[in-house]
């Protein structure tokens, strides 16, 4: 072993750049679909070698800056798939897309190693790796709110274990998702300083305990007894927004939503994007007979009821026009992606609106200068959508409190709840048939770290998979997985009492922040080697 370590050592040290690509790809097979986290743990594990024998700050920058390229590249490698749905940009340009956002989201491991790099250089592995994990805890939030934040594959997705089987982050209500992301890292540098130290024994008790606690089976949360059914229709993104197949689509979702036995209430979940109808009534005619299967909003609700049929209560995606004038001519100036209880009796109630939108997704930035230029969004049409005000709970009486959180903002850690009215459950529709083989498993493994981290249940009824019943502490009861149409009738799991990180938020992700920083520099004076 320590031959293999002197030789490991030789290599690293005459080719520590390319390591570190090497070492960032290793560490993004970790998350989902493959979850090879042991290898992951390895990659970072080198990650803190090769940081660590970095001669001066610019060269701790660029080894970590040269990580995160790699790392963020194979991460977020369905996002290339998304441009093979729409025909305003060539394709490939996905390709480039991905490589070039990963050239931004490399500067943040870039920072985690800079910090440790300036906190505790030429220090043991252990002090090393103490101020690396606080330093990581502090960029992968920061990485969560600058620019509108894009946190997508935090180090503790990797911790998540399978469907029946929440992982290690079972942890995260005494964490939270960036905290222990700071966990993950120390653990690999214990991990590298064990086996560097020939403490085998010790090193196989640690892994040992880490693999009994992924694949530990946990006991499901209790069930309330309000009836769900979620609704899966296998909504295809290359036919989704053609017209001819809209009706098709309803009737698709119409036999999936029938009661299959009497309930006193029964709760209904059909997904974003499920209904190309413009529900609400007040915009111009015109939109209703251009844009829509019904061509009359009041109709439109009414046939949704009778799917639905009585004693039920529809949540589902839909899109809400903001409708401005000029002069005398009303137009649409902006949209809402939007969800809504629709009631048995075609009744609508108050939206909740998507706050987390995708920039070239849902929205252009700076339209003025980069349309003339031929880019566009991803989302069909010409009008931006208008960002809501954040969490919000509905209060549905009979059909209890729903937490809403559409698509992508499931993955902002601390941001899906309203702390003043916390709801029963969260409802988190979601259109994933933009996100090729990779996105979807990612996004349900962020999904589960939210229920576990809130302690509440989450609900997500997806357009192609994959849809998930979620308890309070991240067991998925039932799911039906890709490019599938089917239902799940159960009933919705029981919330947990609000955990930590639910009563402190980011205040606690400070806290361990703080700690591991404080500590490395303590260990810094204390460890003489």
């Amino acid at each position: 072993m320590q031959a293999f370590f002197e030789r490991m050592r030789d290599a690293l040290a005459a080719h520590p750049r390319l390591a570190a690509l090497g070492f960032g790809l290793l560490a993004a097979t970790g998350f989902q679909p493959l979850h090879l986290w042991p290898l992951a743990m390895a990659g970072l594990a080198g990650l803190i070698w090769i940081g660590r024998s970095a001669g001066n700050w610019r060269e701790a920058l660029l080894r970590g800056w040269l990580f995160g390229l790699a790392h963020f590249t194979l991460t977020n490698n369905w996002i290339a798939t998304a441009f093979t749905y729409q025909a305003e940009m060539p394709a490939i340009l996905g390709w480039a897309a991905v490589p070039l956002l990963s050239v931004y989201l490399a500067v943040y491991p870039a920072l985690a190693v800079l910090g440790a790099h300036l906190l505790a250089r030429g220090k043991p592995i252990p002090v090393w790796s103490l101020a690396f994990a606080g330093s990581w805890i502090v960029a992968e939030w920061l990485r969560s709110w600058v620019f509108t934040g894009y946190v997508w594959g935090p180090l503790s997705l990797m911790w998540v274990g399978p469907f029946a089987r929440p992982g290690l982050a079972l942890a995260l209500p005494w964490f939270g998702t960036y905290a222990l992301s700071g966990m993950v890292a120390l653990a690999s540098g214990l991990a590298l300083w064990l086996l560097r130290e020939k403490r085998y024994l010790v090193f196989g008790g640690a892994a040992l305990l880490l693999a009994l606690g992924m694949y530990l089976p946990q006991p499901a949360a209790r069930s309330s007894d309000l009836a769900m059914t979620l609704v899966q229709p296998d909504l295809r993104q290359e036919v989704l927004d053609d017209p001819s197949n809209f009706e098709t689509q309803f009737l698709t979702l119409h036999r999936l939503s029938q009661p299959n036995r009497e309930f006193d209430r029964r709760l209904v979940l059909w997904p974003e994007s499920a209904v190309p109808d413009y529900l609400r009534p007040g915009y111009p005619q015109r939109y209703y007979d251009q844009m829509t299967v019904a061509g009359d909003p009041v109709f439109a609700r009414r046939r949704i009821g009778y799917a639905i049929g009585q004693d039920s209560l529809l949540l589902t995606g839909m899109v809400d026009l903001e409708i401005g004038r000029d002069g005398d001519y009303e137009r649409a100036v902006g949209a809402y992606n939007s969800i809504a209880p629709i009631a048995a009796d075609g009744t609508i109630g108050p939206r909740y609106a998507k706050a987390h939108l995708v920039p070239y997704g849902e929205y252009l930035p700076m339209r003025a200068v980069l349309e003339p230029l031929g880019l566009s969004r991803l989302v069909a049409g010409s009008i931006d959508f208008i960002p809501g005000p954040g969490p919000r709970t509905l209060d549905l009486g009979r059909w209890g409190k729903a937490g809403m959180q559409i698509c992508y903002e499931i993955v902002f850690s601390g941001e899906v709840v309203d702390p003043n009215d916390r709801p029963d459950y969260i409802f988190n529709p979601s259109n994933d048939g933009w996100f090729g083989a990779w996105g979807p498993p990612q996004h349900l493994g962020q999904a589960r770290m939210r229920a576990i981290e809130e302690g509440l249940p989450v609900l997500r009824s997806t357009t192609t998979g994959i849809s998930a019943v979620i308890d309070a502490k991240g067991v998925v009861r039932d799911h039906i997985g890709m490019h599938r149409a089917d239902r799940i009738d159960g009933f919705v799991p029981q919330a947990l009492e609000p955990t930590l990180f639910a009563r402190m938020g980011h205040g606690l992700t400070a806290l361990w922040a703080i700690a591991f920083l404080a500590l490395s520099l303590v260990a810094a004076r204390l460890w003489r080697r």
